[in-house]
């Protein structure tokens, strides 16, 4: 007897089951997402957050067809997305505009590529332009916009062509501060009075409060691979304020969930030996000063706040030293240790044996270390430790190199000489 197929849930519009996204093969291979799973229910709001290189628009490719996964399955509407998902759209970070082309003819470009008449396409167009308040801008060229008005007509022209699912990758993130803030509330404002065709949205962001004042759902993800760590729901109505309690105990659970806890020193340093992270042990001297001030003690989200640092600009430098040992993530946040303390209360060339120290223990500065003591004269030629770096990190070598020297000048271990292009050893 045969076995009947569940139906698929009427209200879903997307599902991603155990997807895996990889590129390359063999020891070069890169898994940009793992055993990722989550769905979308028709009138969601859903963004996905977490720090860069975690696989966010590797997923909303996947999702609207302009990748295919090297394992598991995306359905839409219970289909699987072989090709182009027809019925969803992307809006980039950056405005991707055509420049020879006027604010009403980029928005028409969509329609025309999906075959509609000119008279259709123009009526179209025209209402979308009014819809996003551009109404008289019709005849502007981008040059003439400035960078929200030119993020409004990529709106537009994703619209344009009645997606039910609009993905936004970032689309905030090029703008200034005020711009976005404004940019973000006529979005809400035309989503929650359903002035938009589309039936959810799915949005990349590594803006927590963003995340928390827009989103229904917050997939939260990790890197190295990119996979999903949790989901939290956002229960809050419609306008939220960001200095209500409500507002910031949601803030602090994505941050807890975002920073996690410290990892064991022995997983901490076997990471590191692929990948430093990105940030300056400067930054990282200022952040543990700013700790020992505050008691040894201090909340993520009012930190981040107080410093003006996104998620992105914070997390390596909490990453940085939590693998020199001077700091630790407990449930969002952020504790000096005993060494980091001894660190703030150190003078500056103790300061620089205890990092020498510290960072002589991570794979990758040692490694460096090392091959530069076995060499004769002490120097070797950077693209020596480049080409070797590509083998493990690809094409993060050169940005990864740069990072071991300026922690190894910090140190005072190595530097680098611009004139022969050599690492060398510092006396």
């Amino acid at each position: 007897m045969a076995i009947a197929t569940p139906a698929a849930d009427p209200g879903e519009l997307l599902a991603v089951r155990d997807v895996t996204k990889s590129y390359g093969a063999g020891p070069k291979q890169l898994v940009a997402v793992r055993d990722v799973s989550l769905s979308i229910r028709e009138g969601e709001f859903v963004s996905l957050l977490g720090p860069s290189g975690c696989g966010k628009s590797t997923l909303l490719r996947l999702v609207a067809g302009l990748s295919r996964p090297t394992a598991g399955t995306v359905l839409y509407r219970g289909a699987p997305v072989l090709e182009v998902n027809p019925h969803a759209t992307i809006v980039f970070q950056t405005f991707a505009l055509y420049p020879w082309l006027t604010v009403l003819q980029n928005v028409e470009v969509a329609l025309k590529a999906r075959g509609v008449a000119p008279a259709g396409r123009r009526a179209r167009a025209v209402r979308l332009i009014d819809t996003v308040g551009l109404d008289g801008f019709e005849s502007a060229y981008p040059r003439e916009l400035s960078g929200g008005m030119r993020q409004k007509v990529g709106f537009a022209r994703a619209m344009a062509v009645e997606p039910e699912l609009l993905c936004l990758d970032e689309p905030f993130s090029a703008l200034d501060v005020l711009s976005a803030e404004a940019l973000r509330g006529e979005l809400l404002e035309l989503w929650l009075n359903k002035a938009l065709p589309t039936r959810a949205i799915l949005m990349v962001t590594h803006n927590i409060e963003e995340a928390v004042l827009m989103s229904d759902r917050i997939v939260v993800m990790a890197k190295n691979p990119g996979r999903v760590v949790t989901t939290i729901a956002v229960p809050l109505h419609h306008p939220r304020r960001r200095q209500d309690t409500a507002f910031q105990a949601i803030v602090e659970t994505v941050y807890a969930a975002v920073a996690g806890r410290t990892r064991p020193e022995a997983e901490t340093l076997a990471q590191a030996g692929k990948r430093l992270p990105r940030a300056r042990l400067n930054a990282l001297a200022g952040l543990v000063e700013r700790l020992a001030g505050e008691g040894g003690r201090a909340d993520l989200p009012r930190l981040s706040a107080d410093l003006v640092m996104e998620l992105d600009d914070l997390l390596p430098i909490v990453e940085a030293g939590e693998l020199l040992g001077f700091v630790r993530v407990q449930e969002g946040d952020l504790l000096i240790t005993p060494l980091g303390q001894a660190y703030a209360d150190a003078s500056i060339l103790t300061r620089k044996e205890l990092v020498a120290g510290r960072i002589l223990r991570v794979p990758m500065i040692n490694w460096i270390f090392e091959t530069l003591q076995q060499d004769d004269d002490r120097r070797v030629d950077r693209d020596f430790f480049l080409e070797r770096l590509r083998a493990e990190v690809g094409d993060q070598a050169g940005e990864q190199l740069d990072l071991a020297v300026s922690w190894g000048r910090f140190a005072e271990l190595f530097a680098f000489d611009g004139r022969t292009d050599e690492l060398f050893l510092e006396t």
